[in-house]
Parts: C-alpha cells; structure tokens; sequence
C-alpha cells in the first residue's frame, strides 16, 4: 500500500471517532507502530486534530468538533449510501423524493470513477415500481421531532386527529417509531398529563427549538415500539382479520412483523390476528404462504378470497 493510500485508510478509520489502540491501528494498516506515528504525524501537519494517549493503553482518536474534515468512504459504504439514497428517492419515505434525489446525484458526483460505473450498472440493471399509497412527510418537521428528542427538549406542534379534529400539542418527545410506511413519535403529552403516539404526517408547525429541557420519563411498556405497537392495537379499526393458517407461527409472524399479533396452535398450525382498515393486507400475507387456510372472520375476507380466486382461475384456463 502507498504512503497517500495508507494515509486516506487511516483517516477512514479515525473519522469513525471512535478511539483506537496503537496496536489495532497497525494492524489494520499493516505498518510498524513507528511508521503508524509518523502517518499521524502527517494528518496533524494537514490540519487534522489527531489526540494520542501514550503508554501501554494508549491510542488516537479524532478529535470532535472544529473544522470538518473531507468525508472519506469505503468503496463499499459509498455504495450503500448511494443505494439508500435511490431508495428513498424512489418513494421508500414520500415527502422526501426530491430531497434524497438531490441529495443522491451529489454522492454519484463525488465518487471516484469506478464507483461511479458500479452505480451506473446498478441502475441500469434493475427494475422496480416506486411505492405508493403512504402518508406524506415533511422532511423539517420529522428532522426538527428527531432533535427534540435527543435533546429533551419540549415541542409544541399543530395536530390533526384522525377524524379531522385540529389542536396544538405541548408534548415531552420521547422516540420516534418507523412501523412501516408510517411514522410515529411517542411523547409526553403536558396538556393532558398522559403518554400518546402521533402520526408524524399529521403534525405541523414545529418550531425549530424550544430551548426549554425536561427530565425525561419512563415510557408504559419499556420502550416506544412496544408503547405505539399497544396503542394501535386498540385502536378501532374497520376490519379484526382473523385467520388459521397451516403454516409455522415463527414464519408467519416474521412476515407480518409488527402488524399483528399470531398465536402458535400447534401440530404446525397458528392463528394470524390483525385490525385493519383494508384486506389487502391480509391477502397478501396469505398469498405469501403456499399453505391451507381457514378464514375465521370477517366474512367479507372470506368472500373477497373467492372473488380473486374466481377470476385467477379464469385467466388461468387455456381459452
């Protein structure tokens, strides 16, 4: 390895922050403790604030702060950027197309030229529909929710209810939960002295800070997944799938992830339970086993199956 191409390796490395033995550093470059030295010594004569702790323990650590040094990247963490990116544009996250659009064809642009290709043949060769269908977010107001909690500070925010009933919030922002395309954040409410979930796409009007901190709180069932995981679960919804499905509860309930509830009946049996606005859900975790089934409720599951079971049957037959 040459001395410049050991050099961007070793503040690769160091811009993780995390702190690094003398012995780890070596190895990892494959260089003598002496020549690992000297290479520090060359960042710090570029103007990169290296700390070192001597002695058997010792170290180095980029230091936190002052100016940004250049952002360096592993072939293989530009990559995944990049296809992160192009996810999110492709509607992983709506509200945020034109943002990560942007924001993916700068990461392309920095890219040394054989990257660049790889993403080039990766585009080129792949095909997909965007999403649809989810909820709309905005990316100041999920960004703004985000700092507040790591902040603890208090934010106030226009709401809208499900049923179109408008308040402000004055809340103590705990987590923000991702459960498929929806996004929740699970908060103190000071107002009415109790813990609520919000769908972040109904929030509004959030100032960029408070300033005002609080002492933050336990939430009601250890952690934010499960307290929102709860709350939606009781929710009213327009249909209670229940269905018997001759197939593992393990891989069921991995499918469904945290959408619904499914109880092992053994002999390789179990019983997938679920609250839902719409059966499309239910029948594509159904069309996703190759197993028998039986629909306990709601009739209307029942006789949509069939339906679709009629008409696949029909384009199926030789004409």
């Amino acid at each position: 390895m040459s001395t410049s191409a050991r050099m961007l390796r070793l503040l690769s490395l160091l811009q993780t922050h995390r702190f690094w033995t003398g012995g780890e550093l070596a190895d990892r470059l494959e260089v003598s403790d002496r020549t690992l030295r000297r290479d520090v010594d060359r960042l710090r004569d570029l103007g990169y604030d290296v700390d070192a702790v001597r002695g058997a323990a010792g170290g180095y650590q980029l230091r936190a702060g002052g100016a940004l040094p250049p952002l360096l990247l592993e072939d293989e963490e530009a990559v995944a950027i990049a296809v992160g990116l192009r996810t999110a544009a492709n509607g992983g996250v709506p509200g945020f197309e034109d943002t990560t659009l942007q924001a993916l064809t700068k990461v392309i642009a920095l890219m040394p030229p054989r990257l660049r290709r790889r993403m080039a043949a990766l585009q080129s060769q792949t095909e997909g529909l965007p999403w649809s269908g989810g909820p709309v977010l905005d990316p100041a107001v999920l960004t703004t929710l985000a700092q507040a909690c790591r902040d603890d500070e208090v934010v106030t925010f226009a709401y809208t209810a499900a049923d179109g009933t408008a308040s402000t919030r004055r809340v103590e922002p705990h987590r923000l939960v991702n459960l498929g395309r929806r996004w929740y954040l699970a908060a103190y409410d000071r107002d009415r002295q109790d813990w609520r979930s919000f769908r972040v796409d109904r929030v509004a009007e959030v100032p960029a800070t408070s300033g005002q901190r609080f002492r933050p709180r336990e939430i009601p069932g250890g952690d934010a997944v499960t307290y929102v995981r709860r709350g939606l679960s009781t929710q009213p919804q327009r249909h209670l799938v229940r269905v018997r499905m001759v197939a593992p509860a393990a891989d069921v309930a991995a499918y469904m992830d945290r959408w619904g509830t499914v109880d092992d009946l053994g002999d390789g049996t179990c019983r997938m339970t679920l609250n839902t606005d719409t059966l499309d859900w239910p029948v594509l975790i159904l069309a996703n086993f190759d197993c028998d089934f039986e629909v306990e409720q709601p009739a209307e599951l029942g006789e949509l199956l069939g339906r679709l079971s009629a008409r696949i049957a029909a384009s199926a037959s030789p004409s």
